[in-house]
């Protein structure tokens, strides 16, 4: 797109491309391509990565969106379905003219090189909205797929929750296991319109050569509700993401819900910010995370208090299974009110031996043994996701129900 309104953010993009992020690693993305790639189909192997990632493309009761490198192969939506619009973002932005008003508001183009690069380079994204007062039951399915090597794909995503709506997004990330080497960096921004509620759920399956970038941010008036469940169990190479809540109405909530299975040489760094502005809101941040191999875990976790009735909670739940491994809990607590209540909890070491001698006394191997307790540890009990969905999680960690002598992740 070349409209000239856009222009503004460009030139503060240019401005902008070699900032360095706060936190994480560098990245040199001129390392990675932002060619086109021609049309693809919807394979069979499609299917399958989409479906290990929580998106099922056959489904045609709810809405389903799924993007190929640059190219958005399906956008569908059940026509029983009534007050939801789904659409390629660029595509919205020509669309509605208002839209324009939600572009670069929720997040800063010039926060770091990443989101400068996702507006120089933008390939696409979605445009989810409900109508006021609409309860969209089915849950909304979103896939971003990555299939051509040293690929950079920068979607730049628009949700809208009008008054009193209800939206529940589940979104998949995965890459070609053939294309291996690859960047994202996806932009997405949340409005919670009054009473309104969003539950988005995402789960990465990433390969050990992709670089991640997420920026993420929702702004959520009173009485709105917002709630994100993160899942990773499977290895990447660099991933580093701080999305943050701006609870600006009265009695608005935030809660982040992350499970994180952390192995080989994952560089993991993630965490949140649920800043409390008005009178009366609630934030809550809960990190679940195991390390193995030589994977390094960074959690932070921050929520700041600034009115009266407001309260926070953090809560770093980790274990160790290597001590090549490590985990690095960063929780920060601000009140700027004296009339506000934060607090954080943090816990990280290794297995329970008695729990561990406990089911080997019951003629479980140790190495089933120890799945047993991952698996428990781990287990998603996440909000708004359907039961098959949990159960489908769940059944991703069936990796760790290894017989005795089984190959095991070096430590």
């Amino acid at each position: 797109m070349s409209d000239a309104w856009r222009e503004k953010f460009r030139s503060q993009a240019l401005q902008t491309i070699t900032k360095r992020a706060a936190y994480g690693n560098d990245i040199d993305l001129s390392e990675f391509t932002c060619l086109g790639c021609s049309l693809p189909s919807i394979n069979d192997d499609v299917k399958k990565m989409a479906q290990e990632v929580g998106v099922d493309v056959g489904d045609t009761k709810g809405g389903t969106f799924l993007q190929m490198d640059h190219a958005v192969i399906l956008n569908r939506i059940a026509s029983r379905i009534k007050g939801l619009e789904m659409m390629p973002t660029d595509a919205a932005l020509q669309r509605y003219e208002w839209l324009r008003d939600y572009y670069w508001k929720a997040l800063s183009v010039t926060q770091d090189k990443y989101t400068a690069i996702a507006e120089l380079k933008q390939t696409k994204g979605y445009y989810i909205r409900s109508a006021p007062n609409e309860k969209i039951e089915q849950p909304v399915q979103t896939c971003m797929y990555i299939d051509s090597r040293e690929m950079l794909q920068a979607p730049h995503n628009i949700v809208i929750a009008e008054d009193g709506s209800e939206l529940n997004i589940i979104t998949g990330c995965t890459v070609n296991p053939k294309a291996k080497r690859a960047a994202h960096i996806g932009v997405s921004e949340f409005y919670v319109k009054k009473n309104a509620k969003v539950i988005f759920t995402m789960i990465h399956n990433w390969s050990d050569e992709a670089y991640v970038r997420p920026r993420t941010s929702a702004i959520i008036e009173e009485g709105g509700t917002f709630v994100s469940n993160y899942v990773l169990i499977k290895p990447v190479k660099d991933i580093q993401s701080y999305p943050t809540a701006y609870l600006v109405g009265k009695g608005a909530t935030a809660k982040f819900n992350t499970i994180v299975y952390a192995s080989k040489d994952s560089i993991i760094d993630l965490g949140n910010k649920i800043i409390c502005m008005a009178e009366g809101t609630t934030g809550e941040s809960v990190f679940k995370v195991v390390a193995t191999g030589n994977a390094k875990v960074y959690n932070r976790g921050q929520i700041v208090g600034q009115n009266r009735f407001t309260k926070g909670h953090l809560e770093c739940r980790g274990m160790i299974l290597c001590p090549t491994a490590s985990i690095t809990a960063i929780p920060e607590l601000i009140a700027e009110h004296s009339d506000t209540e934060l607090s954080h909890e943090a816990a990280i070491g290794k297995l329970q031996e008695e729990q561990l001698h406990y089911l080997m006394a019951r003629g479980i191997s140790p190495d089933q043994a120890i799945g047993i307790l991952v698996k428990g540890f781990l287990d998603p009990g996440l909000p708004g996701l359907p039961e098959v969905l949990q159960a489908d999680i769940r059944s991703k960690l069936s990796f760790l129900d290894r017989p005795s002598g089984a190959s095991k992740e070096p430590c």
